[in-house]
């Protein structure tokens, strides 16, 4: 595999939860959120807020960025143009959704670069009323990702990730056999335990309905973590399209199936 500085920073972004007392200046805070500005857009329909409350922020962070998709200034520009938005929000959301992600990655590496770290918190939407009653957001913002930030207070090593033959599909989607999905799984598996992952956290999550636990920290780790999210949580849509709705965007038919 090729290499540069660009590439190193890249490979070695990992999450850091644990921060020195040392707060970034202005300029630092400033050049993040402008190399987050010139990430690829569609629309521009990313924003960011932030507070450097530390106390209030999660891990005690010197910087707590939530980054938002934005339709409020997105329209308010189109009203300067005599131009009113028909395009459907479920459209909107998805373009601003990749405007805004693509902006919080830019922070990231850009951050990491300058010294750094960050963990990402994909949350956010779930709370998306208690922010706009905290940063009293216009309607039409949603919060979509939070990113705690500041010098790193630990040395963390970075994720594994799955292998680039279940990853990369050239000319069609790559055919997975039980054989690659078990090696899949053994890659983060492996390096999940080799790196003490859940047992530091103390983040095993709980099974419901009844499940019998037949794992500890010696086995648990991270398949069966995302496992138990997507297994267990969230089979209705209708706590985040509260949300969105209380943002301000309406996804069509929703109304109708309440």
């Amino acid at each position: 595999m090729l290499t540069n500085p660009v590439i190193e920073t890249l490979m070695n972004r990992k999450s850091i939860r644990k921060y020195t007392d040392q707060a970034p200046v202005d300029e630092v805070v400033e050049t993040v959120v402008r190399a987050g500005q010139q990430a690829p857009f569609a629309y521009q329909m990313g924003s960011v807020l932030l507070s450097r409350k530390r106390a209030k922020n999660p891990f005690k962070a010197p910087l707590f960025f939530i980054v938002c998709v934005d339709a409020h200034r997105h329209e308010a520009i189109m009203a300067q143009r005599g131009w009113k938005m028909v395009q459907n929000d479920l459209s909107v959301l998805l373009l601003g959704m990749q405007d805004a992600a693509y902006m919080a990655e830019n922070m990231v590496i850009a951050a990491e670069s300058l010294g750094l770290g960050s963990c990402f918190l994909g949350g956010i939407p779930y709370r998306a009323e208690a922010f706009i009653k905290q940063y009293h957001l216009p309607p039409r913002v949603f919060p979509l990702v939070g990113l705690t930030m500041g010098y790193p207070a630990e040395k963390a090593a970075p994720r594994p990730r799955y292998p680039l033959e279940v990853t990369l599909g050239e000319g069609a989607y790559p055919e997975m056999d039980e054989a690659q999905v078990q090696r899949a799984m053994a890659e983060m598996d492996e390096g999940y335990l080799a790196q003490n992952y859940y047992r530091k956290l103390k983040a095993m999550i709980p099974l419901e309905d009844g499940r019998e636990e037949t794992f500890t920290y010696e086995t648990y780790s991270w398949t069966e973590h995302i496992s138990r999210k997507t297994g267990q949580w969230e089979q209705s849509p209708e706590a985040l399209l509260e949300q969105l709705a209380k943002c301000g965007f309406h996804i069509p038919g929703f109304e109708a199936a309440k």
